[in-house]
C-alpha cells in the first residue's frame, strides 16, 4: 500500500479501515542505498487518498509506483495471465511507470481524454451539443491513444527478451507477448462516429486493445495450466526486476507471497537465484522449510504475534 499507492487484496479502499474509525495510515520506512526513506498513505473512509513521500505531499498517489519500485506476487496475480484484457492492460501500465518514469502519467492522461469524450458523446444523444463540440475531443484522443500503443509497446519490448529467458529456465518454453491494438486516428474514429454515438462511448482505442501472454502459438489465458499460467507471472515479475536493477540506482523491493507452494524443489532454486543481487525480497510460507538456501532472517508470525529467528 505504502509503495504502490493500493493494496494488492481489494481496490476498495474503505476496506482497508478498521471497522469503527474513520481512517486508516499506514507508513513504511526504509533505505534506498543509503538515503532513508519514509512512505506514508491516509485512507478516509468516506473517500480520499493522501499519500506523502520523505515529509513531501505527492501529486498523485501512483507517483509513488514511480518513485518506489516494487513488485508483488499475490496467488491472486494469476489474473494478469488468466483475466480479462483489462487486467493485463492495468499490469503493464503500471510496469510502463516503473520502467519509464517520465511517461508514468501517460495512461491517466489517456483516460482523462476518453472520459471527456465519452461524456461529449452523450451530450450530443441528449441534443445538449453538436458533433462539431467533439472534434477537439478526437483529436486530443487520436493524439494520446497513439503514444499510449507507442510507449505499451515500447516496455513490451523491454520486457520480452528477459520474460523469454526466465521463462525457459522456469521450464515454459518459447513464452512471448504480443500487443494487440492498432493506434486510433481522427480519421478512424470519425468513421465510427454514429456506432460511438449509440453506445454513448468511444468504441476504439488503447483502453479496448488487448495484451497476449504466449506460449508458443499457446495463449496461456485460454490454453494455459494453472501452473503454466503461474510460471508466467513470475517471469514477467523477474524480468522487470532485472530491468530496474539495470537501469535504476537501486534494485526494487520484492514482495512474494505464498510463491514457493506450487513449485518443485528445482524450480524454486531457480526463483531464488534469479533474484536480483543486493535488493531485498521478503517471502512468505506455510512453513520456512521451503525456502531454498539461508534466508538473512526468518520472521515467524503466529496468532497473536511475530516473532524473529
Amino acid at each position: 500500500m505504502a509503495t504502490q499507492g493500493f493494496s494488492p487484496r481489494t481496490r476498495a479502499d474503505a476496506q482497508l479501515v478498521r471497522f469503527g474509525a474513520a481512517a486508516a495510515r499506514v507508513a513504511v520506512r526504509g533505505e534506498r542505498g543509503a538515503v532513508p526513506v519514509e512512505a506514508t498513505v491516509v485512507v478516509q473512509r468516506a473517500g480520499g487518498k493522501e499519500a506523502h513521500l520523505n515529509g513531501a505531499r505527492v501529486d498523485r498517489v501512483e507517483q509513488l509506483r514511480s518513485d518506489l519500485a516494487t513488485l508483488v506476487f499475490t496467488p491472486d496475480r494469476l489474473s494478469v495471465v488468466k483475466g480479462g484484457p483489462a487486467v493485463r492492460r492495468a499490469y503493464f501500465d503500471r510496469a510502463l511507470g516503473r520502467l519509464l518514469p517520465a511517461q508514468a502519467a501517460l495512461p491517466a492522461a489517456y483516460g482523462e481524454a476518453l472520459g471527456q469524450r465519452n461524456a461529449s458523446l452523450r451530450r450530443i444523444v441528449l441534443g445538449l451539443s453538436s458533433r462539431e463540440a467533439l472534434e477537439p475531443w478526437t483529436a486530443r484522443l487520436a493524439e494520446l491513444g497513439a503514444e499510449l500503443v507507442a510507449v505499451r509497446q515500447r516496455v513490451l519490448d523491454l520486457l520480452a527478451p528477459g520474460f523469454r529467458e526466465r521463462a525457459g529456465e522456469l521450464g515454459l518454453a518459447v513464452a512471448g507477448l504480443e500487443y494487440r491494438g492498432e493506434p486510433p486516428t481522427v480519421e478512424s474514429l470519425a468513421a465510427r462516429l454514429d456506432r460511438d454515438l449509440e453506445r454513448g462511448s468511444t468504441g476504439l482505442g488503447p483502453h479496448l486493445d488487448e495484451i497476449a501472454i504466449v506460449a508458443g502459438t499457446r495463449e496461456l489465458r485460454s490454453f494455459g495450466s494453472q501452473g503454466e499460467q503461474r510460471l508466467a507471472v513470475l517471469s514477467l515479475l523477474l524480468a522487470e526486476a532485472d530491468l530496474i536493477a539495470e537501469t535504476r540506482p537501486s534494485p526494487p523491493l520484492l514482495l512474494l507471497d505464498d510463491v514457493l507452494s506450487e513449485l518443485d524443489g528445482e524450480r524454486r532454486v531457480t526463483l531464488t537465484n534469479r533474484l536480483p543481487a543486493g535488493g531485498q525480497t521478503v517471502v512468505t510460507a506455510v512453513d520456512d522449510r521451503a525456502l531454498p538456501g539461508e534466508p538473512a532472517q526468518v520472521v515467524l508470525v503466529e496468532p497473536g504475534k511475530a516473532r524473529t529467528r
